[in-house]
């Protein structure tokens, strides 16, 4: 079976690593260098923010994100020689008005990664010395994790590439889908070459309302932009996440500290502007006070692909009998993607699913009149 995967960010790598893993031959598209967007620009926690604010259908994917991630990795890091540095941290939440619903989360939904405990100011200052004294209690999730986003995709990207089924199409728009009698016939770039597959997934992220006319389906996907910035401590200085009022602090084994997040519906918009990067700072430097004596090494902004309360849109496409999709993931495209990728996968070979997928369908689209070729 040869599959071309439109879209080269956490949904299509991982989509591609799952279908090549299964014996099928697969072409991956970017219209820009692969995993450079949104799966780039993310923080990487292994987990909603505050799952007990997001739809169930994000959680249940959510779930599989660590253990998958932990198994690829495993079979990944000989090869490529790239460690994806899944980093078992825990987590701090500081937001007293979720304290009641976060503690009673994990046995009330069955997620026992979300297992928690309350904390005394005591308790605070011996997980996690480097909080400031005015918070004087949190509650704190023991199991939760964050992965270093830009060197899972580093390491997807380098072990695809030496795959003997996979191809890549880098810097390679495509324009248009090639549609007769309701099938995928191919696919035209931009320079107007044609491509041939059996199968086409779209993993185009917030670029995906590009295909909404020629399909006349009503895609509600658009780019919300998240900025972000970087401090450099020494290694292993922070010891857990941290976050309040949906601002956050993700450490890196080697002392990096991903500080955001902003949220900002202007488009495709990835510049970044002081306003929001002192906002940003000034509730990092709320939690954490003694980060202002490190460097900020890096600032930047994301695109990410925003839907209907998160809940990504996975399965064939309506009307089009080998059509995919793998987009609308929000928030949360690094802790939904290995899940993601693997019920795509489930459904395109036929197989029992890991989820009821019928959440996930893209039929909910507003299907329109397809225009046939």
């Amino acid at each position: 079976m040869h599959i071309a995967i439109i879209g080269a960010g956490i949904s299509g790598l991982m989509t591609a690593l799952e279908l090549a893993e299964q014996g099928c031959f697969v072409d991956i598209f970017d219209q820009q260098q692969a995993g450079q967007a949104a799966s780039w620009a993310g923080g990487g926690i292994l987990s909603p923010m505050y799952p007990w604010r997001y739809a169930p259908e994000v959680n249940q994917l959510a779930q599989f994100g660590k253990p998958l991630y932990q198994m690829w990795n495993e079979k990944l890091y000989p090869i490529t020689g790239i460690d994806f540095q899944i980093h078992d941290t825990g987590m701090l939440i500081f937001d007293q008005d979720d304290f009641d619903i976060g503690l009673s989360y994990a046995a009330k939904f069955n997620e026992p990664m979300q297992q928690s405990e309350y904390l005394n100011q005591n308790q605070l200052n011996q997980i996690n010395p480097r909080v400031s004294a005015k918070f004087r209690e949190a509650i704190y999730f023991p199991h939760l994790s964050n992965v270093r986003n830009p060197r899972l995709l580093q390491s997807l990207i380098s072990y695809l590439k030496q795959h003997p089924l996979v191809r890549f199409f880098e810097h390679s728009p495509i324009e248009n889908l090639i549609i007769q009698k309701h099938k995928i016939k191919g696919l035209q770039s931009e320079d107007g070459h044609q491509h041939f597959a059996d199968h086409v997934v779209l993993t185009s992220g917030a670029w995906t309302k590009h295909w909404e006319e020629q399909l006349q389906l009503n895609i509600p996907v658009r780019p919300i932009q998240g900025q972000m910035l970087l401090f450099k401590t020494p290694e292993n200085w922070l010891p857990t996440m941290c976050m309040n009022q949906v601002m956050y602090l993700i450490p890196r084994q080697d002392g990096h500290i991903v500080c955001g997040s902003s949220m900002a519906d202007c488009g495709f918009n990835t510049t970044v502007d002081d306003q929001t990067q002192q906002d940003i700072l000034t509730a990092c430097l709320e939690m954490v006070p003694e980060l202002a004596q490190f460097p900020i090494v890096k600032r930047w902004a994301g695109l990410r692909p925003s839907s209907p309360h998160g809940i990504p849109y996975i399965g064939a496409i309506p009307e089009v009998e080998n059509l995919w999709a793998n987009f609308g993931h929000f928030r949360n495209g690094l802790c939904m993607g290995a899940g993601s990728a693997q019920l795509l996968r489930q459904l395109i070979l036929e197989q029992p699913t890991c989820v009821e997928p019928n959440a996930y369908s893209p039929t909910q689209l507003q299907k329109q009149l397809l225009v046939v070729e």
